[in-house]
């Protein structure tokens, strides 16, 4: 029995080190149809990277030809199967624009739209890959309205859509946050409030938006000169009834009740001066 194994042991050795010289071989010194054969065979022995090096040669060599088309999308997949999600949204995106008609157009446009999520980073970061997932999940739910992708593509959209919601909050209440150390953050806060509750309408965040935009508006006041205090009263009182007015019975009225009539006090005593 042990000799059974050192000998399929052994023959799976002599296999592998033969692939990898036929494999040196063809990297180094073959044709272009001798590497285009080996780039396909990695490609479906799911060794991406070599094949990759091996597309990447003769690339030049089948522009315009009609193996090209096959290059092309086998050069994104193995992009995207290597983790590489960036250079794959790329080659997919490209992909979709070079052959409009191809069979694999749809099956593209997707994972050009998946990779650049996947490229994206967590919320707190920079969001250039996901505003662009955003719109290519948008482009595949329009382009391809009975795809049987359009369930997951939706699903996708909405997540990243939650992302960016959440990062520009965070950003809004980091303004409100750091407003005490620099009193323009406070109109910095909320100006982000504002474009947060008017780029996403029926935002999750649209409730707590509402309530630090008037608590942000609050504070300036308190914060401002007097001969300015007046006009923001009334900008931090249209805040509260905007809040009232979406949310009655919202968890943060009580505490923006008391907020309202500290304004209204404040507005009483700034009148009669």
């Amino acid at each position: 029995m042990q000799k059974m194994k050192n000998l399929a042991y052994l023959f799976i050795m002599i296999t592998v080190l033969s692939s990898c010289g036929e494999y040196q071989k063809v990297l180094n010194k073959g044709t272009a149809t001798e590497k285009y054969k080996m780039a396909v065979k990695m490609y479906e022995t799911k060794k991406y990277s070599k094949a990759l090096r091996l597309f990447e040669m003769i690339t030049p060599v089948y522009r315009g030809k009609p193996q090209m088309e096959r290059i092309q999308f086998m050069v994104a997949q193995s992009n995207f199967n290597t983790g590489s999600y960036g250079i794959a949204a790329y080659h997919f995106d490209r992909f979709t624009k070079i052959y409009p008609r191809s069979s694999k157009k749809e099956e593209a446009a997707f994972l050009s739209a998946y990779s650049y999520k996947l490229a994206s980073p967590r919320s707190s970061l920079d969001p250039t890959d996901t505003k662009k997932a955003l719109e290519a999940f948008q482009s595949f739910i329009n382009d391809y309205p009975d795809s049987k992708r359009k369930d997951e593509a939706n699903k996708h959209y909405t997540e990243l859509r939650y992302k960016m919601q959440k990062k520009y909050f965070e950003i809004a209440k980091t303004y409100y946050r750091t407003a005490d150390y620099d009193l323009r953050n406070y109109k910095a806060a909320i100006v982000a409030f504002d474009n947060l509750l008017g780029d996403y309408l029926g935002s999750e965040f649209k409730e707590e938006a509402l309530y630090y935009r008037f608590k942000a508006a609050h504070d300036f006041v308190f914060k401002s000169t007097q001969r300015k205090r007046l006009k923001r009263i009334g900008d931090a009182k249209n805040a509260y009834e905007k809040l009232k007015r979406n949310f009655p019975k919202s968890k943060y009225m009580t505490e923006s009740n008391k907020m309202l009539a500290d304004l209204e006090k404040e507005q009483k005593q700034l009148q009669k001066s």
